[in-house]
């Protein structure tokens, strides 16, 4: 008897112990706070050449010359490929000497004209004639120049598709050359997310972005959005957006990949930390205590998304005591003992933590 007498003294003492424990605990709260801040937001890119073309071959025969490698930086007008030119040059001499002929056909016929020797439709058929070698030599002339393909612009040059010596057939590819100076970077933007960016967008000025490389790192130069295409795609509703990019060091090639990194001002957005929230079924709510000390949950609605802080777009104001710590260890309409911590304290805390 005295032993169940002892042990009940014993259960009682510690729910007595504990619950004073619960009663000396002071939670720490603090208010929401209005400030001008700016998001980022990220979006998976690909990177182009402003110019990246094909090479390929206009005229069919052997690659009898090579004059550059992959990868080789070219200059616009730089000779890069020779296809074997012997059958082009004596298609040419044979012009030639058929223009000769016709020319001195012509100047016979004129002279029998002046002398109204040869009516003048006679002469009028040598001069046609004349007229179609000198064209089948200017065609013979250029055939033999499409033997030497040359860089269009100034560029890089990538892989061979051909080697030295193989049968090419007219329209074959060589190679491609890609011009690196300037940059376009494509990114997909989700609708609502457009119709943001254009009702943000107030005058003609163009909004600058950064480039996160493959490394994890920043691309030195800022790039500018300039282009947004016209269509949305029906399957992702998504629609590209294109920014520049000045390549000066030929750091970016054509065919990788990065992250667009957007920054949005939000003006007098109403933030609180991301810590003092929590998740039922998919929503967002916050413990928010009374005048008396006593806790209710509140749901709220999250405008935007920063590192450790959450815009809120309804449910609370700057008035509002929020619970900062220890929001699993209340309950609904549990009475608090709390100190309030001043909000731009709070959110420094949270900067030093993300350091």
């Amino acid at each position: 008897m005295m032993f169940g007498l002892g042990a009940l003294l014993l259960h009682v003492s510690c729910k007595s112990e504990h619950k004073e424990h619960e009663e000396k605990t002071t939670f720490l709260v603090t208010n929401p706070v209005v400030k001008d801040t700016v998001i980022t937001k990220d979006y998976v890119s690909q990177i182009h050449s402003s110019r990246h073309i094909e090479l390929r071959a206009q005229e069919r025969g052997y690659l009898q010359k090579i004059f550059v490698d992959e990868g080789q930086s070219v200059k616009k007008g730089q000779l890069l490929f020779q296809i074997m030119p012997k059958l082009y040059e004596a298609e040419m001499q044979k012009a030639k000497a058929e223009a000769r002929f016709a020319e001195i056909e012509y100047q016979n016929t004129k002279k029998l004209a002046d002398s109204n020797v040869v009516a003048p439709n006679e002469l009028a058929m040598a001069k046609a004639k004349l007229e179609k070698a000198n064209a089948e030599l200017s065609l013979s002339q250029v055939h033999l120049e499409f033997t030497q393909i040359r860089a269009p612009f100034d560029g890089i040059v990538d892989r061979f598709h051909v080697r030295l010596g193989s049968l090419v057939d007219e329209g074959e590819l060589l190679t491609n050359l890609s011009d690196n100076n300037i940059m376009w970077v494509y990114y997909n933007v989700p609708e609502a997310e457009y119709l943001d960016y254009k009702a943000a967008l107030k005058d003609s000025t163009k909004p600058k972005v950064q480039l996160l490389m493959a490394n994890n790192k920043f691309f030195g130069h800022p790039g500018i959005v300039e282009t947004i295409e016209a269509d949305f795609n029906n399957e992702t509703g998504n629609i590209p957006f294109r920014a520049t990019f000045p390549n000066p060091d030929g750091l970016l090639r054509h065919g990788e990949t990065g992250n667009v990194h957007v920054t949005i001002p939000l003006d007098q957005a109403l933030l609180i930390p991301q810590k003092a929230t929590f998740e039922v079924l998919d929503k967002k709510y916050v413990y928010v205590i009374d005048d008396e000390g006593t806790v209710h949950s509140k749901q709220i609605v999250i405008a935007e998304e920063m590192p450790h802080l959450y815009a809120v777009k309804e449910g609370l104001s700057t008035n509002d005591k929020i619970l900062l710590e220890g929001l699993r260890l209340v309950r609904e309409n549990d009475k608090i003992a709390y100190e309030v911590e001043d909000p731009n304290e709070a959110m420094a805390d949270l900067e030093l933590y993300a350091e």
